[in-house]
This record gives structure tokens, C-alpha cells and sequence, in this order.
């Protein structure tokens, strides 16, 4: 539990994150372009077996985009806990343009998307909500501990 209260390693980790959204947003070829093939057959034999039109290859982009951001929005929750959500928001809001700018500029394989800008800033908003909800529950069940295993007087470390 004392691990979730530093800070200091979740901004390591929010690090290593950035380092994987930049290979990914940065690699030469659209990264689902080895596999878009298969795709587009998974998706034609879901629409031949009832799967609504509206479940395509931009329906498939945009939930990836929202759900590469998530971990974004969680880790950098845990890494800035001071920040208020919309901060933390702004960050990812930033991450993505920074990510789509550069696609701009230097792959003229890639497209930059605005769709993409909205899909990753609601994913990290997505993320940074399953985070605070996750520490108020934490919260409450160290509340709820008995005294001899509940918070130490610094309030840092589980007493056992």
C-alpha cells in the first residue's frame, strides 16, 4: 500500500510510459498496418453475424486510442496526486498533441488526427477517474481497519 503513496516511482513509471506512447506514436508505418488485413476480415464476419455497421475500423482506432491513454491517466494520477484531475487531463491533453504534431512534421507515413487528440484525452481522463475512485475505496477500507492493522500515526505505511 505505501507503494501507491510515492510519488517519486510513479513518476519513473509515468516516464517508461511516455518512452512507449513515443515509440508507438513515432514508429515509421502506422502500427496496426501489419495487421490490418486481419481486421478488416474480423470485422466483415462480425457484420455478416449481426455486429452493427457503426463497429468498424474507425470504431476499433478510436476505443484503442482511449484505452492506450487509460494507464496514462491512472499513472500520472499516482504521480502527481497534488494536481486536480483537469491538470492531469491537460497533461494527456498535451502528450497526445505533442504525439500528433509529430507525426505532422516528421512521418509522412502517419496522419495526424484531431479525433485522435479527443480519443487519448478522454482515455486519460477515463484513467484518471478509475484512479481517484480506486484510492477514495482504498481510503475508506483503511478507515474501516481495526487499530492494530490499520495506518501507522504518520498515516504512511499499514501497521501489521
Amino acid at each position: 500500500m505505501k507503494a501507491l503513496g510515492e510519488p517519486q516511482l510513479w513518476r519513473k513509471v509515468f516516464a517508461a510510459f511516455l518512452a512507449i506512447l513515443a515509440l508507438i506514436g513515432f514508429w515509421p508505418s502506422p502500427v496496426d498496418k501489419p495487421v490490418q488485413g486481419e481486421l478488416f476480415a474480423v470485422l466483415g464476419f462480425l457484420h455478416n453475424h449481426g455486429i452493427p455497421a457503426w463497429f468498424n475500423y474507425v470504431f476499433v482506432e478510436a476505443a484503442a486510442n482511449v484505452l492506450l491513454f487509460v494507464p496514462v491517466g491512472i499513472v500520472a494520477t499516482l504521480a502527481f496526486p497534488d494536481k486536480r484531475w483537469w491538470r492531469t487531463a491537460a497533461l494527456g491533453l498535451v502528450v497526445s498533441g505533442c504525439m500528433e504534431l509529430g507525426q505532422q512534421v516528421f512521418l509522412s507515413s502517419r496522419v495526424a488526427s484531431p479525433l485522435d487528440l479527443v480519443t487519448n484525452t478522454a482515455g486519460c481522463v477515463l484513467g484518471i477517474g478509475l484512479a481517484q475512485a480506486s484510492l477514495r475505496v482504498l481510503k475508506r477500507r483503511q478507515a474501516q481497519l481495526p487499530p492494530e492493522l490499520g495506518l501507522s500515526a504518520d498515516n504512511s505505511e499499514l501497521v501489521r
